[in-house]
Parts: structure tokens; C-alpha cells; sequence
């Protein structure tokens, strides 16, 4: 049974407190910038592109990082760069 009034919040306004589908795509994108950039020099990345969907609870990340230069394993860089953004969805969502 559910009471409605001042302090007393109804079953409906828990659901409010989810994140919306645009904070989980902001903090995954957040989350894989950050650990690129963590990890990589700002001036040997020539090209960083993330893109994040996440629609009826499915998330969907891709790292496009072009960093000729770099002395680390881009391909790692950018595969961590997923994790890290899939990671931070997780802990958003709990």
C-alpha cells in the first residue's frame, strides 16, 4: 500500500531516481575519454572517437583511437577505454 503526502514517497518516485538513458550514455563516454587520456599523451592522439548507445537496457560501446605515435598498445588502450565505459555503467545502474 502506498501513501502519498509529504514524506512519505509513493512506489512511483523510487523509478525517478534511475538514471535516464543519456546519463548512462554521458558517464560511459566520460568514463573511456578518461582512461584514454590517462594512459595516452593528449598530443600523440590524433583521433579518439566513443560511441555509446544504450536503448532498452543494452549498452553499446565502440572506441575508434588513432594514436600513431604513442609508445602503448593503442589497441589495448582503446580496448580498456570500452571496459572502463561498461564499468562505470554498471556502477551508475546499481
Amino acid at each position: 500500500m502506498s501513501q502519498d503526502g509529504p514524506g512519505r514517497p509513493d512506489d512511483h518516485e523510487e523509478a525517478d531516481d534511475e538514471p535516464t538513458d543519456a546519463d548512462v550514455v554521458e558517464a560511459a563516454a566520460d568514463a573511456a575519454d578518461d582512461l584514454v587520456f590517462s594512459r595516452l599523451d593528449a598530443d600523440d592522439v590524433e583521433d579518439l572517437d566513443v560511441t555509446v548507445s544504450f536503448e532498452e537496457g543494452i549498452l553499446e560501446v565502440d572506441v575508434y583511437l588513432h594514436a600513431p605515435d604513442a609508445l602503448a598498445d593503442t589497441q589495448q588502450v582503446a580496448d580498456d577505454a570500452a571496459l572502463a565505459a561498461r564499468a562505470a555503467v554498471d556502477d551508475l545502474l546499481e
